[in-house]
């Protein structure tokens, strides 16, 4: 007799278990539903929203806080859209893009203001063949210059130097954050 009840006991505190932890689990999918959304889904207008960027040539998570202009300053860090790097963009609002910036702020600093710039083959490096741009709805866009693929903001920046490259300013200061977990 004891060794049934204690069974039952047993049965009891299992069943209440799965129990607690369905309705834990239930209750975490609509808060994980209605978490930061993808900045094309949302269409980039609604803030905060989130897209991948390059930064060392490695692909991370970057979340919007505000895309409201802002004057720029010489702190911000620059922040480079050009074609897609992989057939995968980044970006698709208004067009298909990449980001590219540089990992010069913490991990997960809220206040990073973002000056973006347009990066495009200059006429040197197009008839040199060293860049190669893309031809879609944004033709001369760099894809690559000198067969690498533009994932670093040093390559990008050295590429400017160089007369590869060229960068028309947008004139879009924002507020963003690299995310820790990528």
């Amino acid at each position: 007799m004891m060794t049934r009840s204690q069974n039952t006991i047993r049965v009891c505190i299992f069943v209440i278990t799965i129990a607690a932890l369905t309705l834990v689990f239930a209750s975490a999918h609509p808060v994980q539903a209605a978490g930061v959304p993808n900045c094309n889904v949302s269409g980039g207008t609604t803030t905060p929203c989130f897209e991948k960027v390059w930064v060392d040539g490695v692909q991370v998570k970057m979340t919007f806080i505000d895309l409201n202009p802002q004057p720029s300053n010489p702190t911000d860090v620059n922040f480079f859209v050009l074609a897609p790097q992989t057939r995968t963009p980044q970006g698709s609002v208004p067009f298909f893009h990449d980001h590219v910036t540089d990992n010069t702020r913490p991990h997960g600093d809220r206040n990073v203001h973002y000056h973006s710039f347009l990066v495009f083959c200059s006429a040197q490096g197009i008839s040199s063949g060293a860049c190669v741009p893309t031809m879609t709805s944004t033709p001369a866009f760099a894809k690559t210059v000198n067969g690498h693929r533009l994932t670093s903001a040093e390559r990008i920046e050295s590429a400017v130097i160089s007369g590869l490259l060229m960068l028309v300013d947008t004139g879009a200061v924002f507020v963003a954050r690299i995310n820790p977990d990528k």
